[in-house]
């Protein structure tokens, strides 16, 4: 049975990007045939892991101008994960989300019930905000993850934001559900790190922190998956890999 889940806070820099593309690539080497969707016009998890502009990316997709086979690539250097990209090329994702979206709300919904026919795992990386694009993005998938850093202002973001999934559960009539938090570049050793995990931690959700690694960035220049990269004959730290096995096991039992 296909799945699919969805990364967001309107807050930017929070690792979005990060954890959607690093869980992907962790879905695919536990077998599961798996599908990252860029739905950031920034296309941040294309130039991740493609180094050329590719000929066709989402919003071709979502306007009918090609079909899902052949805008879809699949990655060489990570077995059964494939990529819906955006580039960015013109901005023609931000401009579509624009202008056309309002008449086409349910338009990404489609897009998944037909890829879920396909792939047992689907992924969206979605840009910061919390507009159109967004909005059709999260009713579209089977669950939300927030992803925050661990701050006083993220912990803001996630009370405004769950105020903001419930409005939009209740106008849309979605059942998205939303129990896991991800806490990013955590770290043990700081007071305020611990603090706001306490805090996030008495709510209904799941809490998962993943550590600071610098090898994620490194990856990222690389066009590599982390786990599969290596600078100066080291991977990810052993909790960092740890925590991501545990959020994969969680999200698709």
């Amino acid at each position: 049975m296909s799945k699919s889940i969805a990364f967001h806070l309107q807050k930017g820099g929070v690792g979005k990007t990060t954890i959607s593309g690093t869980l992907a690539c962790q879905s695919a080497l536990e077998g599961a045939s798996t599908l990252l969707i860029d739905v950031d016009p920034q296309g941040n998890a294309s130039s991740w892991f493609l180094k050329d502009a590719p000929k066709f990316e989402l919003a071709d997709v979502i306007q009918g101008k090609c079909f899902p086979n052949e805008a879809i690539i699949q990655l060489d250097q990570v077995p059964n994960l494939s990529l819906l990209p955006t580039f960015g090329i013109g901005g023609t994702l931000k401009n579509y989300s624009e202008t056309k979206l309002a008449e086409e709300p349910y338009v990404i919904q489609d897009l998944l019930k037909e890829l879920s026919k396909t792939y047992e795992h689907i992924i969206l990386d979605l840009s910061p905000g919390l507009g159109r694009l967004e909005r059709s993005s999260l009713i579209a998938v089977d669950e939300v993850i927030t992803p925050m850093t661990p701050e006083v202002f993220s912990l803001d973001g996630l009370e405004i934001f769950i105020e903001e999934l419930k409005r939009l559960k209740k106008n849309l009539r979605s059942s998205v559900r939303h129990s896991k938090i991800v806490i990013n570049s955590f770290d043990e050793r700081i007071k305020q790190h611990r603090d706001i995990y306490e805090e996030a931690s008495k709510g209904a959700f799941e809490v998962f922190k993943v550590p600071v690694d610098p090898l994620f960035r490194k990856a990222q220049e690389a066009n590599a998956a982390p786990q599969m990269f290596k600078s100066h004959g080291r991977g990810l730290k052993q909790k960092t890999a740890e925590a991501i096995s545990a959020l994969d096991a969680s999200i698709w039992k």
